[in-house]
């Protein structure tokens, strides 16, 4: 469906319950994160064992092409992911998710090496103009303080920023420089779906910034992360003061949304239908209704429809609002959502095979995924 993620508006309350006690976190996604956590998740200490073997050493996780990923590497990553946990993973779950981690680490390895071969390395002007960007919401002050959280250096920081930036475009050149949507491509598109742009009630798009009063390490983006109630409340009312003075939503949402889903888009929700909309809370619903394409709510009070706990603020965007009734081929929004919709899949279906090719061309040994098998699941769980 061309209508995508406006089921999310509805579960958002149920989404930040999930939040807290999530564990397999997607980290591939960390290719074209943009937000500053996700550059500070760098090595620190890692406490797997070893596997024993001769050439693994008793600090290597795994070995891509002869160059050895560091125990140090998973557990920076596993701390931080388990970081202000009621209740951290223990057994055979901070096994699995270690795992998960490493192999992150080595897809990420196996482009860093296509990169060099590639001649796409990240340049120094390059990291510098991220890490430029990566400060701009802080002082020095406090994005020295955020370094000393992650037990980074500035170095360690920039190192992972030009891996962040040299993956990134080796996506760029082997997966979307490949995706191409004809015009051809939409007028199928169309004349194959046309009951999906027939709306028989009126659709809003809308995008938000959300904030939360909850310590969350799975949160894509901390800026400023509010630790209580009192706090959000005042970085919600900053945001809000921003917008005000006309700063673009988008860039507000990606600097300081606490949204995992969104954030990095903008704040981005989709579309929702009138329906839909009416079934979310009174507050959030009366709120968007009344506004005009451009316009944005104060601040809203997001709580649990079951036990009324609260779960955060957000401000709401409406960034266009559509009619019931049929939509055209020749309504340049409805071309750019079908080929937005089908750019999106064939990039997703090329990036899933691109990297299974680069996986099977490399020499990978994994000596924890062998450590587990060796120990039948029981053994290989964090050694102290």
């Amino acid at each position: 469906m061309i209508v995508r993620k406006q089921a999310r508006f509805t579960t958002r309350c149920r989404e930040a319950v999930k939040m807290v006690s999530a564990w397999r976190v997607g980290l591939k996604k960390r290719l074209l994160m943009r937000c500053l956590p996700a550059a500070l998740l760098a090595a620190s200490t890692l406490l797997i064992p070893g596997c024993g073997k001769k050439d693994s050493g008793d600090d290597v996780g795994a070995v891509v092409d002869g160059h050895k990923i560091y125990r140090t590497e998973v557990d920076n990553l596993y701390q931080n992911q388990i970081a202000g946990s009621q209740q951290p993973p223990s057994g055979e779950q901070a096994a699995s998710l270690r795992l998960n981690i490493l192999e992150s680490l080595i897809e990420d390895q196996i482009l860093m090496q296509r990169a060099e071969k590639l001649g796409l390395l990240a340049t120094d002007d390059e990291v510098e103009r991220k890490l430029s960007e990566y400060k701009a919401p802080y002082t020095n002050e406090q994005f020295e303080a955020r370094l000393r959280e992650k037990k980074m250096t500035l170095d360690d920081f920039k190192r992972d920023i030009r891996r962040s930036i040299t993956m990134e475009k080796v996506i760029n050149k082997e997966v979307n420089s490949k995706v191409n949507v004809s015009d051809q491509d939409i007028v199928d598109y169309y004349n194959s779906h046309k009951s999906e742009f027939n709306f028989i009630e009126p659709r809003y798009h809308l995008a938000q910034i959300f904030v939360t009063p909850m310590p969350n390490p799975q949160l894509a983006n901390q800026t400023n992360k509010a630790q209580n109630e009192p706090d959000a409340r005042k970085k919600i009312q900053v945001v809000l003061n921003r917008l005000d003075s006309g700063d673009d939503f988008g860039t507000l949402a990606m600097n300081f949304s606490e949204d995992t889903e969104t954030a990095s888009n903008g704040g981005d929700l989709g579309f929702t239908f009138e329906s839909a909309l009416r079934n979310t809370d009174a507050g959030t619903r009366d709120a968007v209704m009344i506004l005009k394409p451009g316009q944005y709510t104060p601040p809203l009070a997001v709580v649990h429809p079951m036990n009324k706990q609260l779960m955060g603020f957000r401000i709401v965007k409406l960034l266009a609002r559509d009619p019931a009734g049929q939509r055209e081929l020749s309504d340049p929004r409805v071309q750019q959502e079908i080929r937005s919709q089908l750019r999106d899949r064939r990039e997703q279906l090329l990036k899933a095979a691109y990297y299974e090719v680069v996986r099977n061309q490399a020499k990978v040994e994994n000596f924890y995924a062998q450590k587990v098998i060796d120990s039948n699941g029981a053994g290989a769980v964090i050694a102290k």
